[in-house]
């Protein structure tokens, strides 16, 4: 009996990763057309510039959101869970006025702080303007995010994965006619109608299913304070995080240029955002069972310990292959100007081994509603990453902000799970620990290749890695899931 329980929790987290891992493949290949045509029609300097924009967006947007995307859901999806319908309505009304502040207080936000962070990040022109205008783009993802928590928290997942792939295509067909017509002139106009956009997709989802009752009643902002207070320390990670990027961003423009800023913008997003597609369901599936356990010291570390597994097994034979392909993708995605990128990106994509050994264990103390340890994890690691970063760089370029990323995470992981091990008692399992040794030196055999090799030397034994790490990985999941089983039953039926 205990047998098929553990197989079926491997089946749901490798279900669930899957799925959302797969929208999140469906969205990174919409946005290489994208990226592709960037390249082409604004080439690095615009892609830099477009950098910069983002970072502000998301820095003022995470810093004045008030965390409702995060802290509006807990209390909701109980409501929903418990089928009481007016409580459900009364606090979407709540999440709604709340959303709207938080739209006027970072459109503010944008308007106050457009000068001196012109001054901070450019040592040419006058981009105040450009700044501002990030206000109305800022106002409209506030929008969005209450929308967003509320059909999360009522299980509306597959509108929320199509939302998510309508929107990377609006992206596309809105942005490119912009920078075709005005090249660099055009980042900011595409970035706000992607916006609005993304926002009136939102709404024709959830005002379909609770339609908009606006209200201005003094016990609504009351009743709210709760989920604000929840939300604010994920705000203030969120914000660290943003502002952040936007030194490191900012930092590179000076030293180095635009062109800089899009070669490390093009590397971070090849092997920290592309990857990121493993960790999409942690969110949304992994995290709300995480807190169902977390008092349970024993439940917690098995639920953790599988979601590392599944986690690590599917991800780590995709970075030996993106690790190999970089040179050719690289020239395909964008153009062999950002060739550059190939070395930095090759060595961050070190970075994720460390990254899939930390996620399952940092949602611990999220799930114990550890707000100042949760800021304290996520501060630390933001300081490692904006020192390594400024040191890295001035030894060895853009290089060494791969270089950067890698001490980043090392640091992260050391220190997350060493403050989980204290504070909650959390221990590896026997078989996480054979299988990270197996795949990180897989993971460090092909990039010792890559270092080494060249022509059919490196593709051969480059190949020969991937094929190894993928076996391996099958063959585990195999045992643990009764995969094969499962899709000869699926095919007999049919």
């Amino acid at each position: 009996m205990q047998e098929q329980g553990n197989r079926e929790s491997y089946k749901h987290v490798l279900k669930y990763t899957g799925l959302f891992g797969s929208v999140q493949v469906l969205i990174i290949l919409i946005g290489l057309v994208r990226n592709k045509a960037m390249a082409l029609l604004i080439g690095a300097g615009g892609i830099g510039f477009n950098s910069l924009m983002m970072s502000m967006q998301n820095f003022a947007s995470q810093t004045t959101n008030l965390g409702i995307s995060f802290g509006a859901v807990p209390r909701l999806s109980e409501y929903y869970e418990q089928g009481n319908n007016s409580r459900l309505e009364y606090y979407i009304k709540v999440i709604r006025l709340w959303s709207l502040i938080a739209a006027v207080l970072g459109l503010l936000f944008c308007l106050a702080i457009s000068s001196f962070v012109d001054q901070w990040s450019f040592t040419w022109g006058n981009h105040t303007l450009h700044y501002a205008m990030l206000g109305i783009s800022v106002a409209l993802l506030a929008l969005t995010g209450g929308e967003t928590a509320i059909l999360k928290a009522t299980r509306h997942l597959g509108p929320i994965a199509r939302i998510q792939i309508y929107s990377a295509v609006v992206a596309v067909v809105l942005s490119l006619p912009l920078y075709y017509i005005w090249g660099h002139r055009g980042v900011v106009p595409a970035i706000l109608l992607i916006s609005l956009a993304t926002m009136l997709l939102t709404m024709s989802y959830s005002y379909r299913r609770y339609p908009l009752r606006l209200s201005f009643r003094r016990s609504l902002l009351s009743d709210g304070a709760g989920m604000i207070r929840l939300g604010v320390a994920f705000v203030l990670a969120a914000a660290i995080g943003s502002a952040s990027e936007m030194f490191i961003r900012s930092f590179l423009n000076v030293e180095g240029g635009l062109d800089i800023v899009g070669f490390y913008n093009v590397g971070y997003m090849l092997t920290i955002t592309y990857a990121g597609m493993v960790f999409s369901s942690m969110e949304t599936d992994y995290f709300p069972r995480l807190s169902a356990v977390q008092k349970d010291i024993v439940a917690t570390n098995d639920m953790v310990n599988k979601q590392m597994e599944v986690s690590l097994l599917l991800l780590a034979p995709m970075l030996v292959v993106l690790l190999a392909l970089l040179p050719v993708l690289v020239p395909i995605l964008f153009s062999r100007e950002f060739m550059p990128v190939v070395a930095m990106a090759q060595v961050a994509v070190m970075a994720m081994y460390f990254k899939v050994l930390t996620m399952p264990v940092a949602y611990i103390t999220l799930a114990r509603s550890r707000s100042l340890a949760f800021l304290f994890l996520e501060t630390s690691y933001f300081v490692a990453l904006v020192l390594s970063i400024v040191l890295c760089y001035r030894f060895w370029g853009i290089y060494g902000t791969g270089v950067a990323i890698v001490i980043a995470h090392l640091c992260e992981y050391v220190l997350t799970t060493a403050f989980a091990y204290w504070q909650y008692g959390y221990r590896y399992t026997g078989s996480v620990v054979s299988y990270a040794i197996v795949q990180m030196m897989i993971g460090v055999a092909a990039f010792v290749v890559s270092l080494a090799c060249d022509g059919w030397g490196y593709w051969i034994a480059e190949v020969a890695l991937a094929v190894a790490s993928t076996a391996y990985s099958l063959n585990i999941l195999r045992q643990k899931t009764h995969l094969w089983e499962s899709l000869k039953r699926k095919l007999t039926n049919s």
